[in-house]
């Protein structure tokens, strides 16, 4: 079997890392090694881990998550490259069934996510009761079981997904000219179309989405939203993140048209409250 290198990146969030540790060490076939990004404001600890376990510091008040990712690949030495974000909990066949999968196929693999409920205690360890918990997102539907080639690259997400080492290195990794938050991981589903990969959406072996407090649309991160939006369209010839842009739109945001993107101010501090998501929503 290959050997298959786990990767993630973390800010600030100790307990969605613990829990993610947790998993992969009870996976059913453990990981070579976990390479951690840490972009926290103070270096977090590392519990728990049963694998080797590299844990890398990346500092900067923005959120690098291209350029994290990368740094994780190229330190990573595993021939499968497993990308985790840290709010994942690998179910326990996962890991041996994509190194599997990516044995005889060259492609990239998403699992399935399934979106965990809010609580302030762990969450429980068995994948079936994490199963009676989670729910499936709504607009990324996959099979119950086995796998399905999906055509549209826009639907790749970084959340979770695996592919060979040697084709992350072809493929140039992430693009490290998107900065902070959006669109860096839809710029990547392109690159893997580009290149003829297939995309495969895995049923029946998820990972587990861990709950965390967000923004719809993510104000918090307007500046990097809006000029990766205009890289993505420069780049590609279309828009990223319709839903995102439409919704900054009807705030009086931008000036958003089917060619240009104009800043009109800043989201105000209560603009970010507003848009903040009530404590039970799970996507």
């Amino acid at each position: 079997m290959l050997s298959v290198s786990v990767l993630t990146l973390v800010r600030d969030r100790q307990a969605h890392l613990d829990q993610l540790i947790a998993g992969v060490s009870r996976s059913s076939v453990a990981p070579d090694e976990i390479v951690i990004v840490d972009m926290s404001d103070r270096p977090l600890e590392i519990r728990g881990a049963q694998a080797p376990t590299r844990h890398l510091t990346l500092s900067g008040a923005d959120l690098p998550l291209a350029g994290a990712r990368n740094l994780a690949a190229h330190e990573a030495s595993g021939d499968i490259l497993l990308f985790l974000d840290v709010d994942c909990i690998v179910s326990a066949a996962l890991i041996g069934r994509l190194a599997e999968r990516l044995a005889r196929t060259d492609a990239v693999v998403c699992p399935e996510a399934l979106y965990l409920p809010a609580q302030d205690a762990p969450y429980p360890a068995a994948d079936a009761a994490l199963r009676a918990l989670a729910e499936p997102h709504p607009v990324r539907p996959f099979p119950p079981s086995g796998e399905r080639l999906e055509s549209n690259p826009g639907l790749f997400w970084s959340l979770a997904f695996a592919l060979r080492r040697e084709t992350f290195q072809r493929l140039g990794g992430f693009d490290p000219a998107y900065v902070g938050y959006g669109a860096e991981d839809t710029d990547f589903g392109f690159q893997v179309a580009r290149a003829g990969l297939p995309l495969i959406f895995l049923g029946g072996h998820p990972v587990f989405h861990q709950h965390h407090d967000g923004c719809d649309p993510p104000l918090q991160h307007f500046d990097a939203l809006t000029v990766n939006a205009r890289r993505f369209r420069a780049k590609w010839g279309r828009w990223p993140m319709e839903g995102w842009l439409e919704a900054m739109c009807r705030l009086g945001l931008i000036r958003w048209t089917g060619e240009t993107l104009e800043v009109l101010r800043q989201p105000t501090e209560t603009e970010i409250l507003r848009a903040r998501k009530p404590a039970n929503a799970r996507f």
